[in-house]
């Protein structure tokens, strides 16, 4: 086994999955995160379709390496019925996705063929 340093990692990216079901939830809960980080992480466009490599609808969150303790940590005490994928930037997406991701609740497949 090959062993990595960490500091190729340059940012994170958290994506909270939801449905149409789900979706008043969703936004409700990215206000939430809006007001407790109050711009100090990137919040990118909720995706009402299926987007990338994501199964579902989306939206994401990059943030920096300093921050992963306490956004990951409020993430996984606060989710609810929400799903979370996250995933280190290292430079290689693929392997990013599939072989270094981490799921908040339940996983879904997603769709690596759009990485390739």
């Amino acid at each position: 086994m090959t062993f990595r340093d960490p500091s190729v990692i340059a940012n994170w990216h958290a994506h909270v999955y939801f449905d149409s079901s789900s979706r008043d939830a969703a936004w409700a809960f990215r206000e939430q995160i809006e007001a407790r980080w109050n711009g100090k992480l990137q919040m990118g466009r909720f995706h009402e379709r299926p987007v990338g490599p994501h199964p579902m609808w989306s939206y994401q969150l990059a943030f920096a390496h300093e921050q992963f303790a306490e956004l990951v940590g409020w993430l996984t005490l606060n989710h609810g019925a929400l799903d979370v994928f996250l995933h280190p930037n290292t430079g290689d997406a693929l392997r990013d996705h599939r072989d270094a991701a981490v799921w908040i609740g339940h996983s879904h497949e997603l769709a690596l063929g759009a990485l390739r």
